[in-house]
């Protein structure tokens, strides 16, 4: 299992279009159910996102979803902060997480 967090700030101009463009991935990801992916998006006050995906060992990549390609092909245009990614470590979860 891998778990991936993505953290940036998108320019308050694009910040509604950033979201557009996450809620199409959740659009196709709805329609064709993947099984061993989770994924999840959270938008604060500031326009930062917050983007946290687990996958199982032989699940599919976000990156294989056409939708997910065409959110992140213009990203840095979107960013005032560029994307961070990491790989966080589960400290506690209760509830929270499968």
């Amino acid at each position: 299992m891998k778990w991936t967090l993505v953290r940036y700030r998108a320019k308050p101009e694009r910040a509604d279009e950033n979201q557009r463009l996450s809620a199409a991935v959740f659009d196709e990801l709805s329609a064709k159910s993947p099984a061993g992916l989770r994924y999840a998006v959270f938008r604060l006050p500031d326009d930062t996102f917050v983007h946290i995906a687990m996958s199982d060992d032989g699940g599919p990549a976000l990156s294989s979803f056409e939708s997910f390609r065409a959110f992140t092909k213009d990203i840095r245009e979107r960013c005032a902060e560029p994307p961070q990614p990491a790989e966080p470590a589960i400290v506690g979860n209760y509830g929270m997480l499968a």
